[in-house]
């Protein structure tokens, strides 16, 4: 099977994280569309087989579960860091999204493979699932912001004592494009050694 390396290489380079403000919260996108992007997320190379992704899906009223439950722990949590704005942003970013998926890795304890692998195949998901996301046209992006850390916030998303929440992804319908980026040359990030 072979695919035109050009589409590939222009999905890459126009892939943009694209935030709240920027959604179009009058459309929502088609569970079926969600779900697909989960499927490719599931096709990520990982260590072993191990699969150690754990993925849990907000949207319609699940959203208002999920924007509760963070601003309420961040509250908790916050203690005499508590800030009003960063409380409301908590509650109403969620509500701007169509879907959000929660981003979990579960640690494998059947094989020996070092934790950070299990960490490293769920970047790998994740890239397939922002690449997904630029491939339907929508918007999204991979935020590690709020409760993520917070060792309370795991059994929410069914995440137990050695697995990690690794943060959470929004998708919508964009309204306001990201603007284009820039990189370095590869020649600034690159070694290349041939003999």
């Amino acid at each position: 099977m072979s695919f035109n390396p050009e589409d590939f290489n222009l999905l890459v380079k126009t892939r943009r994280s694209v935030f709240p403000d920027q959604f179009d919260t009058s459309r929502k996108v088609p569970d079926e569309i969600v779900k697909q992007i989960i499927a490719n997320a599931t096709w990520a190379p990982n260590h072993g087989q191990t699969e150690p992704w754990e993925f849990s899906v907000f949207s319609g009223a699940g959203l208002q579960k999920f924007a509760a439950f963070q601003s309420e722990l961040y509250k908790e949590d916050a203690g005499s860091n508590f800030n009003e704005e960063k409380y409301k942003k908590l509650q109403q970013q969620p509500l701007k999204a169509s879907h959000i998926i929660s981003i979990g890795m579960k640690r494998t304890t059947t094989k020996n493979i070092p934790e950070i692998e299990d960490i490293e195949a769920v970047a790998c998901a994740v890239q397939n699932i922002y690449l997904s996301v630029a491939a339907y046209g929508l918007g999204g992006y991979w935020t590690t912001g709020g409760i993520t850390y917070l060792e309370k916030s795991k059994y929410f998303f069914g995440l137990g004592e050695k697995d990690k929440l690794l943060g959470f992804f929004y998708i919508a319908y964009i309204a306001i494009p990201s603007l284009p980026a820039k990189r370095k040359s590869i020649e600034e990030k690159m070694k290349w050694i041939s003999s």
